[in-house]
């Protein structure tokens, strides 16, 4: 029987796919058309202290190779998530991974330290958020910015830590490197890239915030490449995303050296991505005599 279970954090997922946060929202519209607990877990949507109405429209614009969104973490705050989403999740059997973000260090902290009192798995802590003791700088911009404020998420949360890295950077193994230090338990990458699109005949942005972040098959070689560095230079597990659409896409992930993927865009053009997805992947280990997922993870021959 194939093995398609992996352990991260101590945390068992079922299978190597989770649900990325944002395009997944809370899960509600997709349990409407399949069995949500089948994804190995689900990062919901984006969640800070205080409730987000998001930037002004347009806030989706699509491109040739995948979408900008520039949404700005739309969302009700973690009490509203804790008690109107949370036990509708758990009551599905879902394995849920908070992802939390903040415009300071100490709002981070809150909303993590609200989460560890919950039953929710995981916390993935979103250093790709303006800091605005920064001068709008992100969190995740240089290693200092990033160690700092998961050192303070890390004091205060009780749950595994995953950090989320901006692909926005020069060297993103060193903002790997020092979250790590700082007591992350995970990181997962890569989050979206910053680009912006223009409607010619208008001469004016697509975007309202002029410029948004790319994500979708584009990024897919951008990721591989990052995940590949930042797995050969930490120790703990890396989750891996950026593009993947197909079962060989997430295999070409953990083959970078991911113990787990993510799938994102390909949830809002194919609603029923997450289940071929699995299929694809369960089919690609089949084919190549794979009987446990893990072998795959770190795997890649370059000789």
């Amino acid at each position: 029987m194939r093995n398609m279970s992996v352990d991260l954090c101590g945390v068992k997922l079922k299978n190597p796919l989770i649900a990325a946060s944002g395009t997944f929202g809370f899960g509600r519209e997709y349990d409407e058309l399949y069995d949500i607990s089948a994804w190995g877990a689900i990062a919901v949507k984006g969640l800070t202290d205080e409730p987000r109405a998001g930037n002004p429209p347009r806030r989706i614009a699509e491109t040739s190779s995948g979408i900008l969104n520039s949404v700005g973490l739309q969302n009700p705050g973690v009490d509203a998530f804790i008690r109107d989403e949370l036990p509708r999740l758990a009551s599905r059997g879902a394995t849920v991974i908070a992802n939390v973000a903040g415009s300071t260090a100490e709002s981070c902290a809150e909303a993590a330290r609200k989460l560890s009192d919950s039953p929710v798995a995981m916390i993935e802590l979103n250093i790709s958020c303006p800091n605005v003791k920064q001068g709008g700088a992100q969190f995740g911009a240089c290693p200092e910015d990033a160690a700092r404020v998961t050192a303070a998420v890390r004091s205060v949360c009780s749950r595994p830590l995953m950090v989320k890295l901006s692909p926005n950077v020069t060297d993103i193994a060193s903002i790997a490197q020092a979250v790590q230090d700082a007591g992350a338990d995970a990181v997962s990458l890569i989050n979206t890239v910053t680009g912006m699109a223009i409607e010619a005949r208008t001469r004016r942005p697509a975007l309202a915030n002029i410029t948004g972040g790319l994500s979708g098959p584009a990024i897919k070689p951008i990721a591989l490449r990052m995940v590949w560095q930042t797995a050969g230079g930490v120790r703990v597990p890396v989750v891996g995303m950026g593009g993947i659409t197909t079962g060989t896409d997430a295999a070409e992930f953990m083959i970078a050296g991911a113990t787990a993927v993510m799938v994102g865009t390909a949830n809002i053009t194919d609603v029923m991505a997450g289940p071929r997805i699995l299929r694809e992947l369960e089919d690609f280990l089949d084919e190549n005599g794979i009987e446990d997922a893990g072998e795959l993870t770190g795997s890649l021959i370059l000789d």
